[in-house]
Formats: structure tokens, C-alpha cells, sequence
């Protein structure tokens, strides 16, 4: 039976802040001092920031006019008209179904920088609020499968699907029996053949899709464990605090109706990063000498320069 899914998204969610403003408070540290207390001026009070004329901002700031202008500039805008103009769309800010950390007529040099800066500003969040307890019990679970000799899968459909695959490339090598499932109806049907002590990592970045939210329930009846990565306050997330599985939240300000996955593909990849480390780590030193040799044997298949 299909799981059911919830009929409302619980309280504890919130919607995602400006990328622009997060962008701008994860490039702090790297600001000079002086554009630093223009950043805290915009970060306290971001839509007065938008209607105050320069001098203003430049008293409440105790810097110089230029170095307002610096400031923005710094950010990757032409200046403080730019800026503001910009700002004062930030709740809708982006190009809808392209990215929503970039602007319409953006040069070359503000599209690397905005794009690397959202990457940077999500990783950095990310790195604050991850939970050690919920890796902690993933990690104690992929081990403990991999040791035994159990099966280890990872589901995931769309872009979730291609992270899927990454896992399963990253996790064979460890010596564990592991598989990669992107297909809704196989997914069913190898979440019907898992039974204890098995594992099953279910990833998704909306966490709306019903194809891996039946797969995570069956998987839990036939007695796998289930680890989860997807966003807080998503079904898929409600439905793993419900069954007391284990939840990797990866939250981030991409909506996913209106953008391809870029920072949530990010934050999923590095997510299954951590995933392998640790288990290799927990795996011991055993595993290394096969590590090494899998290296010693690929290098047969490199052109090497005379």
C-alpha cells in the first residue's frame, strides 16, 4: 500500500531567506573592514538599505560615500543604483527556471561570481546546521551493513537519481554490496527484497515524490533501515521522523519549482562525501590495501607522457 502522505507541511518549516542577502553575509569575512560595516548596515535593515540615499547609508555605516560604492562593487554590482535596484527585488530575485542567484543583463564576471557565491553562502550554512547526531547514526548503520555484508542501496529519481549513482560509485569501491536505483517500479521491487540489516539512503531534494516515498516506506516494513536526505519539513522528511528513521536535512533557499537542482545537487554530493569517508574510516585500515591496488590498477588505463 502507497504511504500516505501528509496533508500539511508541519509548522517548523520556514521559506527560504534572499539568496542575495545570504550571498552578501557569507562574503563577510572576506570584505575589508570598512564595506564589512556596510554589509551589517544592509543585514540589520536591508529594505531601508533600498531607500536610503548614500549619504545616510554612509553615516550609519561611519564609512566614506565611496566606500558604499566599493562596497557594492565588491558584491558583483556596477554600483549603488544597481545595487538597489536589485535588492529591492530580492524576494523574487533570479531568473526564473535559470538561477535564482543571477540577474537579466548580469556580465560574465558578476555571473561566476553570484553563482559561486550561492555555492559557497549554501556549503557554509550547510556546515553550521548539519546535525552530528543524524550522521552519527547513519554512519553507525552504513557500517555495520558493510561489514556484515549486507546490501546498501541508494534511490533517487531525476537529478536525485544521478546523485544516487555517484553514492553507489563511491560505496562499491569500499567492498560493500552496493546499488544505485533511479526507476520508480525497480525501486519497489528491490525495496521489497531488503529485509533486516539492510540499508536503503533515499535521496531527494523536493522530498515530494511518491515513487520514493512508497519505496522508503516499504523498505521500513521489510525491515531495512532507512536514511533520508532531503529538505526539513518535506513529506518525505515527515515520514522518516515519523517511522523514527534517520534524517539527513539538507535545506537550502533553491525552490524547487522554479529551478533546476545546482546547490541542492551540491549539498547532496557532499553529503554522500561525508557518507564515504566515514565509513571507510569505520571500515579500518584493512580496507586500504584494496583502496591502494584499485588506484595501482587504474593506472593502466592512463595515457602517461613519456
Amino acid at each position: 500500500m502507497p504511504a500516505t502522505l501528509p496533508q500539511a507541511v508541519p509548522q517548523s518549516w520556514a521559506p527560504p531567506t534572499s539568496e542575495m542577502l545570504s550571498r552578501i553575509e557569507a562574503s563577510l569575512p572576506a570584505l575589508p573592514p570598512a564595506e564589512q560595516r556596510v554589509a551589517q548596515v544592509l543585514l540589520a535593515d536591508a529594505r531601508s538599505f533600498a531607500c536610503e540615499p548614500i549619504t545616510t547609508l554612509a553615516q550609519r555605516a561611519q564609512v566614506s560615500k565611496p566606500t558604499v560604492v566599493r562596497f557594492c562593487r565588491s558584491v558583483g554590482y556596477a554600483g549603488l543604483a544597481d545595487f538597489k535596484r536589485k535588492l529591492a527585488g530580492a524576494v523574487n530575485e533570479g531568473v526564473p527556471f535559470v538561477h535564482r542567484a543571477v540577474d537579466e543583463g548580469d556580465s560574465t564576471q558578476g555571473l561566476v561570481v553570484k553563482v559561486i557565491d550561492n555555492a559557497v553562502a549554501a556549503m557554509l550554512k550547510y556546515r553550521n546546521d548539519a546535525s552530528g547526531h543524524a550522521f552519527e547514526q547513519a554512519l553507525a548503520l552504513l557500517a555495520a551493513a558493510g561489514s556484515q555484508g549486507k546490501r546498501i542501496e541508494f534511490y533517487g529519481v531525476g537529478n536525485s537519481g544521478i546523485v544516487a549513482q555517484d553514492a553507489q560509485h563511491k560505496f562499491f569501491r569500499l567492498g560493500v554490496h552496493s546499488a544505485a536505483v533511479s526507476d520508480g517500479h525497480v525501486q519497489v521491487m528491490s525495496a521489497t527484497m531488503l529485509g533486516a540489516g539492510d540499508v536503503v539512503v533515499v535521496i531527494s531534494n523536493s522530498g515530494r515524490s511518491r515513487d520514493l516515498i512508497d519505496a522508503a516506506d516499504i523498505a521500513r516494513r521489510k525491515g531495512a533501515a532507512v536514511i533520508v536526505v532531503t529538505a526539513s519539513g518535506s513529506p518525505l522528511a515527515h515520514l522518516a521522523l515519523t517511522h523514527h528513521q534517520v534524517l539527513l536535512a539538507a535545506d537550502h533557499p533553491e525552490d524547487f519549482d522554479r529551478y533546476s537542482p545546482m546547490v541542492s545537487r551540491l549539498l547532496h554530493l557532499t553529503i554522500i562525501d561525508i557518507l564515504t569517508t566515514g565509513v571507510a574510516l569505520r571500515l579500518g585500515p584493512a580496507l586500504r590495501p584494496k583502496l591502494q591496488e584499485i588506484k595501482r590498477n587504474l593506472r593502466a588505463k592512463r595515457y602517461m607522457p613519456n
